[in-house]
């Protein structure tokens, strides 16, 4: 059975913590199929533990699952995840393509399951407030099911780069319950120029500084339209079917 030192042990568990995450420039992954996928992409894979090489126990204690998986692996951050300067703008967007905004998005569940459906609809990127749950969370790592190696996914000023975009051309878009009905709306698709849809905090919905900058308020209206039932969409829900619909305008 390999062996595996209390420092590496101590080293595995810091990257359950953002602050050692960015420190070391490293996340780690679970489970056979993400394994798979990490070796699979662009990433760098620095190791790889087996449960059967290093024993159930010690497996136990570095894994942030309750059930320990079969495989862990560590792996590199992408350098590029963080923008901190506008003029850096133009390397992570084109001229056109859908991107989603994600202002202030905390829960992990809702962030894992937002870059899955960035990747299932071609999301070309997703851009988020600095304050939005860390993409690299265990929870919000097992929540993308491997999404995470194929959509990219960057944090930023995301006032600024709503600006940025707009200036260029393009088109910002964003969810409100007091917007306007999005199947009656005529929807740009980002297919000449650069289009964001804004998804807004799970409580809160947008912020100020961003709805200053929507240029096209969204509904999604219940059935039947006059009588909704619950206040509102859960925050990954709302971004699939508004996703979908700016798809659907492409066919």
């Amino acid at each position: 059975m390999a062996s595996i030192s209390n420092n590496e042990i101590k080293r595995l568990k810091a990257l359950q913590q953002k602050k050692f995450r960015d420190e070391m420039g490293l996340f780690v992954v679970e489970g056979e199929k993400m394994v798979e996928e990490a070796e699979r992409s662009g990433f760098t894979v620095e190791n790889v533990y087996y449960r059967d090489e290093i024993g159930h126990d010690i497996m136990g204690r570095i894994s942030s699952l309750s059930s320990p998986s079969p495989v862990l692996a560590v792996v590199r951050k992408p350098s590029d995840v963080y923008v901190r300067e506008s003029s850096d703008f133009q390397k992570i967007m084109s001229d056109n393509g859908l991107y989603l905004g994600l202002d202030s998005i905390r829960d992990p569940g809702n962030l894992g399951t937002i870059l899955r459906i960035a990747d299932w609809f071609g999301v070309d990127a997703v851009f988020a407030t600095r304050d939005t749950v860390d993409v690299f969370n265990p929870k919000v790592v097992q929540a993308t099911m491997g999404a995470i190696f194929r959509v990219r996914m960057h944090y930023m000023d995301l006032p600024e780069l709503a600006r940025h975009m707009l200036s260029s051309g393009g088109k910002v878009y964003g969810t409100f319950l007091d917007g306007r009905n999005m199947y009656h709306r005529e929807l740009d698709p980002g297919l000449d120029s650069p289009v964001m849809v804004v998804i807004g905090n799970e409580s809160e919905g947008i912020s100020d500084r961003m709805e200053e900058l929507v240029s096209d308020r969204l509904y999604i209206p219940p059935y039947p339209a006059d009588s909704p039932g619950s206040e509102s969409l859960n925050a990954a829900i709302a971004t699939a079917l508004t996703v979908a619909e700016f798809r659907r305008r492409t066919l």
